[in-house]
């Protein structure tokens, strides 16, 4: 009974349903990882830094996990109940604001549980039941992740780019998006071409262009796409990002010394490449 149910799942028109349950599920914790992860690398920090200095960690500081405490409202401190946080659904119910103060409630958390319902949809549709589908449902909710991270802290945490890029050489051990060979090749040109740009600019201005995050998220890039899809992802990064910046100079007159983080403009070509990289690759080819 339990095979049949699980083949039930798996059925090619019943698999989009499930992986846009599974994503509405995946964004509520996503929600989680991007305003908690950064929190607890601060944490880390700080008391990597006392700990140099020989002084005790705080203890005064509430332990911070991706699961501790449970979520609640950041003015009143009430607890978020389990019908509170059914994703998307209970955001409309609530009309936007904490049960108990009445105090706002960003939009960002329906919008960060539609989009990942939404990517994972496409992927089903797109890879059907496949192991290519598994992996490209990772690789969506940890880019998810990384974007909203960086657009907010400026931080790409190693503790997901890193596994980010073991992850796309062990999908493509099984050539499941581009050969083995070609990935390997990705993951290094991926890191090597963004580090060696941030050097020349450093070298030529002393400042410093770009975050060590950047080239990390290229190599996973790289990783899972192989070299060849790097020109597409680098070029169309680059485009959105200064259409961007330049949009945020004029609009909002934003100085043109404020960093603009690079993670969220290549977590987006990412993805355009994950639906339709081979196309654009194609044709990128065609026009050398």
């Amino acid at each position: 009974m339990m095979f049949h149910g699980v083949a039930g799942l798996l059925d090619p028109a019943v698999f989009p349903f499930v992986c846009g349950l599974l994503g509405l599920s995946f964004g509520s914790f996503l929600n989680v990882v991007i305003h908690r992860l950064p929190r607890m690398m601060e944490n880390d920090w700080r008391d990597q830094c006392a700990e140099l200095q020989g002084i005790p960690a705080s203890s005064e500081r509430e332990a911070l996990t991706l699961a501790t405490p449970r979520s609640r409202c950041p003015r009143c401190g009430h607890t978020i109940t389990p019908l509170e946080n059914i994703p998307v659904a209970s955001w409309i119910f609530l009309r936007g604001k904490c049960s108990a103060c009445r105090a706002p409630i960003s939009m960002r958390y329906p919008a960060v549980e539609a989009l990942t319902a939404l990517l994972s949809v496409s992927v089903a549709l797109r890879f059907g039941v496949t192991w290519g589908a598994v992996g490209a449902l990772v690789l969506a909710y940890s880019l998810i992740a990384l974007a909203f991270i960086d657009f907010d802290t400026q931080y790409l945490p190693d503790t997901i780019t890193l596994p980010l890029i073991w992850a796309g050489l062990l999908f493509n051990l099984f050539d499941t998006y581009v050969p083995l060979r070609s990935a390997v090749a990705g993951a290094m040109a991926g890191y090597l071409s963004l580090w060696s740009v941030y050097w020349i600019f450093k070298l030529c201005t002393g400042k410093e262009g770009m975050g060590h995050g950047d080239f990390k998220l290229l190599a996973a890039l790289g990783a899972w796409f192989g070299w060849q899809a790097l020109p597409a992802i680098i070029l169309l990064s680059s485009l959105v990002g200064a259409v961007v910046g330049i949009g945020l100079i004029v609009v909002a007159s934003r100085g043109r010394d404020i960093p603009i983080p690079f993670g969220p403009y290549l977590a987006s070509a990412g993805l355009v490449i994950l639906f339709w990289g081979n196309e654009l690759i194609r044709f990128y080819l065609r026009l050398g």
